[in-house]
């Protein structure tokens, strides 16, 4: 049985190309999101019942998009509104 010594370079190396491994990963993950979602899809990812998203699009707190009686909410603006509801202490 062989030994072998793994130096410092060898695991910063190893590091190194783990980073970048997980990078490209997230990379594809970013390009599968949509930019627009359908209400419904929205309903879904979020949990909300349709009476929320009534009340979003009501009081300008998601903005929104209809096309041909559809309702689509940018990706964008999704998560802009969660970014900022994680800092209120409501």
């Amino acid at each position: 049985m062989s030994v072998e010594i793994i130096t410092k370079d060898d695991l910063q190396v190893f590091g190194m190309n783990l980073l970048e491994e997980i990078r490209k990963m997230l990379g594809k993950n970013k390009q599968d999101v949509k930019d627009w979602l359908k209400g419904k899809e929205v309903k879904k990812l979020l949990n909300v019942a349709p009476g929320t998203l009534l009340t979003w699009r009501a009081t300008g707190k998601l903005r929104y998009s209809k096309i041909g009686g559809i309702y689509y909410y940018s990706h964008q603006d999704i998560q802009k509104m969660l970014d900022e509801g994680s800092n209120s202490h409501e």
